[in-house]
């Protein structure tokens, strides 16, 4: 009788193991009992971002991811531009970022990107008025031109002289980290030099950028233990959380000392915040308050799409033939006859192409610095699409999907052409931010928007019309799937030389 009892249970394995696989042969993605998706989203996190728009595609725009059973990992993703709009704008008030996605984030504190509500107008008001003043702009376009002059054309002079290679990555996230950090604290922590030193600050940044990346795909319980155990990825937040401490104190308390002692005001936000004595709706100190703020800048100062930019240009001589055509327009003839002198460009000029803007555009659809967003939904909702969600649920939006779905871009959207945003009369055309979400939408919308133009047009004018790249042959140029920023995962290394003409 035992061994009787052996032989069913072994055949209603087999038998349930065939039914099961028979019901789901047609899923996108497995959902295995107990499991949930997690095993299909485990096996493909090293390709993130292409599986979730194989899936996409397949399914239309929208997809309801299950996660193992009391994980609190079912989420909706989407890519559906209607669906976008419901939540970034429409419905906006149902769709904080939500108390876990502070808990996730939870190295960047209580500042504008982690915050809802009150404490999110207080800050984005405050911002604003900041950002959008005279003279801070004014204090943007002094610090990118003197950055360019005298720190990026030197290093790259020097490339040139000696025939070395380097990652254009690096150099462009130095040149940003440098501008950010001025233009929040007023120092220049000068990361940009010959020496090519290593950067704290950047290591920290990509160490909390990879952790954060998979807190979204493990379940709490995974990494919370490791938090609490201080091993694994999480003793690299532990680390990057110490630097950033650190280093944000240290410029907070640099700044407190010179304005004591000087009686003129810099323009940078840190001034801003300290003398403006603005209440603070949190329960923090002040001190804290502005180490959030700093954090916070920081990280949406670090640009890394210039990169890219560069590299779509090396592939495509003739959109670069086009935008070195469009840069002349800006240039004085007298200037222009100086054959082989080194050319640098107006901001403001260069600010106005209409073709360079495109394709920085265009670049930003393909990879957008943030590859998705988090959302939280407060109440029970049907979005547009049909799908039903609920306070248990994350809904995710993936920018880098949706640059990519051709549903929404046209059979083409894979082709890098600055040409789709450039009309017949030849201005800019301005597409829907709901399938264009590089910069976010609704309320939300990026404030740096018009800071990170600037900085890219500022380093592309003098690079494409003065130097040469070219990309080292054989280099693999791929997205890092492991991170929420889409940093290149080799970096890209090139070789740079001097144009004559």
């Amino acid at each position: 009788m035992a061994l009787i009892g052996f032989f069913e249970i072994i055949l209603a394995i087999i038998s349930y193991s065939i039914g099961f696989w028979l019901s789901n042969r047609y899923e996108l993605v497995m959902n295995w009992p107990v499991l949930g998706m997690l095993p299909g989203l485990l096996s493909n996190v090293h390709r993130f971002h292409d599986w979730a728009k194989d899936v996409m595609e397949r399914c239309g725009g929208t997809y309801h991811f299950k996660g193992p059973w009391f994980s609190g990992m079912e989420m909706i993703g989407t890519v559906d531009p209607a669906n976008v709009k419901h939540i970034m704008s429409t419905n906006f008030s149902n769709y904080p970022k939500g108390p876990e996605y502070k808990e996730i984030f939870d190295v960047f504190g209580d500042g504008i990107f982690n915050s809802d509500f009150d404490l999110w107008k207080h800050q984005r008001k405050t911002a604003v008025a900041l950002i959008n003043h005279d003279k801070f702009r004014g204090y943007l376009l002094k610090t990118v031109s003197e950055k360019v002059e005298k720190g990026l054309i030197p290093i790259l002079e020097n490339i040139c002289k000696h025939g070395q290679t380097v990652d254009m990555q690096d150099l462009i996230h130095r040149f940003t980290l440098d501008v950010t950090f001025i233009l929040i604290t007023g120092y220049d922590p000068e990361s940009l030099s010959i020496e090519f030193t290593e950067d704290e600050v950047a290591i920290a940044l990509d160490y909390a950028e990879e952790v954060i990346f998979y807190r979204h795909v493990l379940p709490k319980i995974f990494w919370k233990s490791q938090r609490w155990l201080g091993f694994g990825k999480e003793r690299k937040m532990r680390k990057a959380w110490e630097t950033l401490d650190r280093v944000a104190a240290m410029y907070i308390e640099r700044k407190r000392e010179q304005l004591k002692q000087e009686s003129i005001k810099s323009e940078d936000l840190l001034t801003s915040y300290i003398t403006n004595k603005e209440e603070i709706l949190i329960s923090k100190t002040e001190n804290e308050f502005l180490r959030d703020t700093v954090l916070n800048f920081l990280i949406a100062g670090r640009e890394n799409s210039l990169a890219w930019f560069l590299w779509l240009i090396s592939k495509n001589p003739r959109v670069e033939a086009k935008i070195r055509e469009e840069l002349k327009s800006t240039i004085a003839p007298e200037t222009e006859a100086e054959s082989g002198k080194l050319q640098l460009f107006d901001l403001e000029k260069v600010n106005k192409l209409f073709y360079l803007h495109g394709a920085f555009c265009e670049t930003l659809r393909l990879y957008p610095p943030v590859a998705y967003e988090h959302k939280a939904p407060l109440q029970p909702d049907i979005l547009p699409s049909g799908h039903k969600v609920d306070s248990k649920m994350k809904i995710l939006l993936s920018t880098y999907v949706m640059g990519r779905m051709r549903s929404i871009w046209g059979d083409d959207c894979l082709e890098f052409k600055p040409e789709r945003w450039i009309s017949e009369r030849g201005r800019i055309i301005q597409q829907s931010p709901y399938k264009f979400l590089a910069f976010n939408a609704g309320p939300r919308t990026c404030l740096g928007k018009e800071i990170a133009f600037t900085e890219m047009k500022a380093i592309a004018a003098v690079v494409i019309h003065n130097y040469k790249i070219e990309v080292v042959e054989e280099h693999p140029v791929a997205p890092n799937s492991t991170s929420i920023i889409l940093h290149m995962k080799h970096g890209m290394k090139v070789r740079i030389s001097r144009r004559l003409a």
